[in-house]
């Protein structure tokens, strides 16, 4: 357990605000406190892409209030960033703007930046303390770390699923097993996901929109479908203006292919064995794309393949207090011919929500990169 510290609490509590609508970059907080430690002076979180970061929007509410920030301590949840992106160097602003001490919870694992703002804060006179709120700040940037530390994103499987394990009848019938407010806080995970995957076989059954409707949100996850024949319907939900959807086939077919591009899909032709599409080059291409986590909700057969091909990093279930009997499963794969085979998990938290009770579980030691 991380020792309390009142102002990277404030901090990190912020950053939590970031998310859903800082992707692809980290959620990261800040908080300025006065060089006496009683009176914060202005405090950010960062905001969506291209627009500044937690640094500066907590500098900006200091000048806006009237402070000055000269002598100060920054409290941030992540190393200032050192490079030009799509915004400036944060450590060179808060070098600018004065500041005496800077307390970060970790460095950036972005090569890019790597250490060098620390490096650039203390060559200019700044003292540097790293170490407070690292595990709660590494946790809420997992995607964005595994990004740059794996060149993978972070797959979160979601699955709803009754008592006895069943996400769907024999019949494919699956709406609805769990309650709306399991719905809904699900479209919260959504939300803060970089793209959201599903295969062909759930958008021909559910027709599914992979969007975020049940909370607000100020951007929509990329959409993802895993289709390696290129039978996507063209009149499907999933297309939507204003995001990018990626279809990944193991065929070629320049006719069909063309017409799902002027439908605004992208197009990616990944083959692997069997005619399947390769999921482990998917997600590495997804990652070049700026996917730090990929919810995946697809059906039992796809569950399966990414199960198989040991992509899952955590699970997301929602159990519903019912029994359906005869059903489709949460992931199809096997036979196994030992229980010592079994893909195993470590419980994270359950939590009641409505009537249903929600599960996390990850691989353990997956987070280990």
């Amino acid at each position: 357990m991380e020792a309390q510290h009142p102002f990277m609490e404030q901090a990190l509590a912020l950053a939590r605000g970031s998310t859903g609508h800082s992707e692809p970059n980290p959620r990261v907080g800040c908080v300025i406190v006065a060089a006496d430690g009683r009176r914060v002076l202005g405090q950010g979180h960062t905001q969506p892409a291209g627009q500044p970061h937690a640094e500066i929007m907590a500098l900006r509410d200091a000048a806006a209030c009237g402070h000055s920030v000269a002598g100060a301590t920054v409290y941030v949840t992540l190393e200032p960033c050192s490079h030009h992106g799509r915004t400036g160097p944060c450590c060179d602003a808060l070098v600018t703007a004065g500041v005496g001490t800077l307390v970060a919870a970790l460095p950036d694992p972005n090569p890019l930046v790597g250490g060098q703002g620390f490096a650039r804060l203390r060559a200019a006179g700044v003292e540097v303390v790293v170490g407070p709120g690292a595990a709660a700040s590494r946790e809420l940037n997992i995607g964005f770390f595994s990004r740059m530390l794996r060149r993978t994103p972070w797959l979160r499987m979601k699955v709803a699923a009754s008592l006895d394990g069943k996400t769907a009848l024999d019949n494919g019938a699956s709406q609805w097993i769990t309650s709306e407010a399991a719905r809904s806080d699900g479209h919260g995970w959504r939300a803060r996901a970089g793209a959201i995957l599903t295969g062909i076989g759930t958008l021909r059954e559910d027709n599914p929109r992979l969007d975020v409707r049940h909370v607000a949100t100020s951007r929509q996850p990329d959409a993802v479908v895993v289709d390696s024949r290129l039978e996507t319907p063209l009149d499907a939900r999933v297309f939507m203006s204003g995001r990018r959807l990626f279809i990944y086939s193991a065929v070629q077919d320049a006719a069909r292919q063309a017409a799902l591009e002027a439908r605004g899909a992208q197009v990616v032709h990944l083959p692997g064995p069997g005619g399947k599409v390769d999921l482990a080059a998917m997600l590495r291409d997804l990652a070049g794309r700026e996917v730090n986590e990929l919810h995946v909700e697809a059906g039992h057969k796809l569950n399966g393949s990414l199960i198989r091909a040991a992509l899952v990093d955590e699970l997301l279930i929602y159990l519903a207090p019912k029994l359906v009997g005869e059903g489709r499963g949460m992931a199809h794969f096997g036979p196994l011919t030992d229980l010592s085979q079994a893909v195993a998990f470590e419980f994270l938290s359950s939590d009641r929500v409505g009537p249903d009770l929600r599960l996390l579980a990850r691989i353990p030691g997956r987070d280990r990169f």
